[in-house]
């Protein structure tokens, strides 16, 4: 059982309405799986059913891969169902025409029905061209049925439903009424994350009794029952060739929290024991061979982060030891010497600041121009980076990845280095550098 739940454009209620869904069902097992780059929403998702939410993109996976993933997520938590949220509007991806990180491309590597979600405001008739539109562009994206959003009053709801299934011959299973409390608090990367949200659980608790009164989720689960058989051959993520214990320290909080769970998983298929700790509450790393820090929002926390002194010092001690860091954005800015002016590690001896303009936000394909401690010289892979920072680079330090599509740190370049430390702009996802945790692992034995 299966569906994907598509917006007609952004904004539209994707996430509140996917994720009270999947409340509303999770008494009945949901595995919840997001389309795209995203750590946000698929934290909603978590704590909405108790089970980790997956991401399946299209640019990072092949379709093998996204059928891998797809399957593993769903023997990890043996869930009866999986809703996959889709991302902005179903067909939008990194070309006007082609399907490359699309909803519509999971959909059609997962053979799965897909429900489409109208912000009806102000719409009646024209809601059915919007669906006659969706339904005619692609064939083969199954459109089986759809969520009406801000819908102004039950006499809306029937004329706008009355139209859309008389004219586009497509079944209208619920419409959510327009509620200012059903709005979710915005950051400048999209929502702010569930670990620094105390009330949202409360939150979801709504959003589910919501879904209950309005959507009949009788009919959506017909709908997931009709998915017809997957189709096609499965891809490893990952590359498994560590076989000695390795302990690897996971920096984990309200600061740093941006994770592909997969990434994890590909630590843990190579002998790597992962221990979470704390940038903001603990005074000093656990007791590992290796690190790694995340995204997240560390220019939130950076006033803590900084009086945190026993713990930035235990980072650079690390460090200086020889001993692998590796740090994705967030951790790129903790890894420097100063955020918004508040002392970092000083790892990297360089001036980070936050910006009010987007310095990169994009997919992103990178080559690794030396050897480093996630991949091999010359290996390409993918990745994405959405940062609202500089770094200020100054003189010729080493970097480790050429940027062939994006925008990195500096004149095209990005992962910078340092003994065995390495931060970066990109956020990576395991299926698209399959060294990632086979080659950390291994250098965090070589000491």
């Amino acid at each position: 059982m299966r569906v994907v739940l598509a917006g007609s454009g952004s904004a539209v209620g994707k996430t509140t309405i996917s994720t009270g869904i999947m409340k509303a069902l999770s008494s009945e097992g949901v595995q919840p799986f997001k389309v795209g780059p995203d750590y946000i929403d698929p934290s909603y998702h978590t704590m909405a059913t108790g089970n980790p939410s997956r991401n399946l993109d299209s640019f990072f996976m092949s379709k093998g891969q996204i059928r891998e993933a797809f399957i593993r997520g769903m023997e990890a938590s043996s869930a009866r169902m999986a809703i996959i949220e889709g991302v902005r509007g179903l067909y939008e991806g990194i070309s006007p025409v082609d399907d490359v990180g699309s909803t519509a491309s999971i959909a059609k590597a997962l053979n799965a029905p897909v429900v489409l979600i109208i912000n009806s405001r102000s719409l009646v008739k024209s809601a059915a061209a919007i669906v006659l539109g969706f339904k005619a562009l692609d064939p083969e994206v199954k459109i089986e049925g759809v969520i009406l959003n801000q819908v102004k009053n039950k006499k809306h709801y029937l004329k706008t439903k009355k139209a859309i299934e008389e004219l586009s011959d497509t079944i209208v299973i619920g419409g959510i009424p327009r509620r200012k409390d059903l709005k979710v608090e915005q950051r400048h990367l999209g929502l702010v994350p569930a670990v620094e949200r105390e009330n949202l659980k409360f939150s979801i608790e709504k959003w589910g009794n919501v879904v209950e009164e309005y959507i009949d989720l009788d009919e959506l689960k017909n709908i997931m029952k009709n998915a017809k058989k997957i189709k096609g051959k499965r891809e490893p993520l990952w590359q498994v060739k560590n076989r000695k214990k390795v302990k690897i320290g996971v920096a984990y909080d309200e600061a740093f929290n941006f994770y592909y769970i997969e990434n994890l998983e590909a630590l843990k298929d190579n002998k790597a024991s992962l221990y979470y700790f704390s940038p903001l509450h603990d005074e000093e790393i656990p007791d590992v061979d290796g690190i790694y820090i995340g995204g997240g929002y560390p220019e939130i926390f950076a006033k803590q982060l900084e009086r945190n002194t026993s713990m930035k010092d235990s980072i650079k001690k690390f460090h200086e030891d020889g001993k692998p860091i590796f740090g994705e954005c967030g951790g790129l800015l903790y890894l420097s010497k100063s955020l918004d002016g508040h002392e970092m590690c000083n790892i990297f001896p360089y001036k980070s600041t936050m910006t009010r303009k987007v310095q990169g936000l994009s997919y992103v394909i990178a080559k690794s121009v030396i050897d480093n401690i996630i991949s091999p010289r010359t290996e390409i892979f993918k990745g994405h980076e959405f940062h609202y920072s500089n770094i200020q680079v100054t003189g010729n330090p080493q970097f480790a990845f050429k940027i062939q599509r994006g925008k990195g740190i500096k004149e095209g370049m990005d992962g910078l280095t340092s003994k065995k430390t390495l931060a970066s702009y990109i956020h990576i996802h395991t299926a698209s550098c399959p060294t990632f945790a086979a080659t950390l692992t291994s250098n965090a034995l070589e000491q």
